[in-house]
């Protein structure tokens, strides 16, 4: 690990538990800085109500209003998301509502991109709806170096992301299995071989994170998995790794993916970190895996995703609408 590495990790490297409820409320009246939680939802009825009413309950009532806005993004659910969420007085936008005369790409990150025309914090704090026993801490955690440090930009989560429950009995001591397979896999090689300065990140794709508004209008987005490496490659060059950190918030659990989609995830991260090393393009961005059938394996290709969004403050309605 690089010598600059380690001295971040000891200075950029922080618990929740640091930064108390009362401590941010002062910051942010000290500052008047506003701050936003986005809740990029598809399909996710069973769990976003609980996550939407929490942050409503612990951290936007009157004795402890540190968020402004709560918004949950739809991308297109066909199950109860938008009726659970504005339940639990989030308030809901139809990514399809934002910039209607461009035709949405499916994806994450063309989501995560819209949501800054639906949101006017300056702070951004993004939180995946799919999460379950939802702490209130993950988004205070994050958001709160944004309100004490102003040389900080950028706020990844760590967590421990449990996958199963189960101890292999093969391994003395080992504990429960864990999550963050296409992290370990693909991108944690990745950044450690081409942005070893992003090698002390723990949950570099974790969907936990909050930024300013002024560096996010500044950034492409990559419409789809890969749009959490590349903020993160691209907040590096654009304000440094001293303006980067991140904020322990215990345990993460949500839903998992099976193999063949944390497959088409890996290739996704994969083209994302390729066209930020060459500014290239793949020369086939396809990816064909297998599934048995009847009579053998049958092969299935899928696109990878090779569009990304401008940055947000190159779009002129929004340039409008921050104006206004």
């Amino acid at each position: 690990m690089l010598e600059e590495v380690e001295r971040w990790l000891k200075e950029r490297s922080w618990s929740a538990d640091d930064r108390p409820l009362d401590l941010l409320l002062a910051a942010k009246r000290a500052t008047g800085r506003t701050v936003s939680v986005v809740l990029p939802a598809l399909d996710e009825e069973a769990t976003v109500g609980e996550i939407a009413a929490t942050i409503r309950r612990e951290l936007m009532s009157e004795a402890a209003p540190l968020v402004d806005e709560l918004v949950v993004l739809d991308s297109g659910s066909t199950d109860r998301t938008a009726e659970v969420a504005a339940a639990a007085g989030a308030r809901v936008v139809h990514r399809d509502s934002l910039l209607p005369e461009l035709p949405a790409l499916p994806g994450k990150g063309e989501v995560l991109w819209r949501s800054l025309l639906a949101t006017s914090g300056d702070i951004i704090c993004f939180i995946d709806a799919d999460l379950r026993e939802f702490d209130a801490r993950f988004v205070s955690g994050i958001v709160g170096p944004l309100l004490t440090e102003p040389d900080v930009h950028l706020v990844k989560g760590m967590y421990d992301r449990p996958l199963g429950t189960g101890h292999d009995p093969l391994v003395p001591g080992a504990a429960a299995a864990q999550g963050g397979r296409v992290t370990e896999l693909v991108a944690r090689p990745l950044l450690n071989l081409h942005w070893p300065q992003l090698a002390g990140f723990v949950q570099p794709l974790g969907g936990e994170y909050a930024a300013r508004r002024s560096l996010l209008e500044r950034l492409p987005f990559p419409v789809g998995y890969g749009v959490e490496l590349a903020l993160l490659i691209d907040s590096l060059h654009t304000v440094g790794l001293d303006a980067l950190a991140q904020v322990d918030i215990g345990v993460r659990k949500h839903r998992h993916q099976d193999a063949q989609a944390l497959g088409r995830m890996a290739a996704t991260i994969y083209r994302t970190a390729q066209l930020r090393l060459a500014r290239g393009h793949l020369v086939r961005p396809r990816l064909t895996q297998f599934d048995r059938g009847e009579s053998g394996f049958v092969a299935r290709t899928s696109a990878v995703d090779t569009e990304e969004r401008p940055p947000m403050i190159e779009i002129p309605e929004y340039v409008e609408r921050r104006a206004a």
